[in-house]
């Protein structure tokens, strides 16, 4: 019989990774883990190395996540980075999809109403003034924005906000905040545009084709905008 092929530890530059193997019994994955953390303790320099862990197709209850921890905390100079899984509850998968997937709605959002998503929002319609739109993700806007948007609404910076025409009365991206300019362009036919958060933490209104640059993995689809 095979012993100790349950634990694999991998050197890098940033410290080491633990490939716990997730067919075995975790009283089993326990004991190799001890083992070999000792073995290779010994040989280890005088300094702090993070530990990253993967336990594949494993899941791990609070409690053995935190036993593990302690393990690893035990042997001299680790400390854990991250303990990474293939597998996540029901709960966590649904909320999971609400995060990631768009909601398209056609209609317009009236002065006083409130629209609100918790993943990217796709508006077919207008935002008037005094109507609101919020997403836990990013804002397009099929048509006239001049009412508030809010973005990124969990605190997501990378979110953004694209119109047909951009004429918010407010915009608002994570806890980023910036009031509509005094004067607007009369131009409805100019094309469409784009608000992020820029390097120096401040909402930027850009061309809709920049968004290729400033954000690359805005979109999910294979080769981006």
């Amino acid at each position: 019989m095979k012993k100790f092929q349950n634990v694999t530890i991998k050197g890098t530059k940033d410290g080491l990774i633990l490939h716990l193997d997730d067919t075995c019994s975790y009283d089993e994955l326990k004991k190799e883990l001890d083992f070999k953390l000792a073995e290779s303790s010994r040989s280890r320099e005088d300094r702090l190395i993070t530990v990253k862990v993967q336990i594949g197709n494993r899941y791990l209850t609070e409690e053995q996540e935190e036993e593990l921890k302690g393990l690893i905390r035990q042997k001299k100079n680790l400390v854990v980075d991250t303990i990474s899984s293939n597998v996540i509850l029901k709960d966590e998968a649904e909320q999971l999809r609400k995060e990631t997937e768009i909601t398209s709605v056609a209609k317009i959002i009236r002065s006083g109403q409130v629209l609100q998503t918790t993943g990217d929002l796709l508006l077919i319609g207008d935002v008037n003034p005094g109507g609101t739109v919020i997403a836990g993700g990013n804002i397009y806007i099929l048509g006239t924005l001049k009412g508030i948007a809010h973005a990124g609404f969990y605190g997501d910076h990378k979110a953004i906000v694209a119109a047909s025409v951009m004429k918010p009365s407010q915009l608002r991206i994570s806890d980023c905040i910036t009031r509509a300019p005094d004067h607007y362009q009369d131009d409805e036919t100019r094309e469409m545009e784009c608000a992020y958060i820029n390097e120096d933490h401040q909402i930027t209104v850009d061309r809709l084709q920049v968004l290729m640059h400033v954000r690359p993995n805005i979109t999910r689809l294979e080769g981006g905008l």
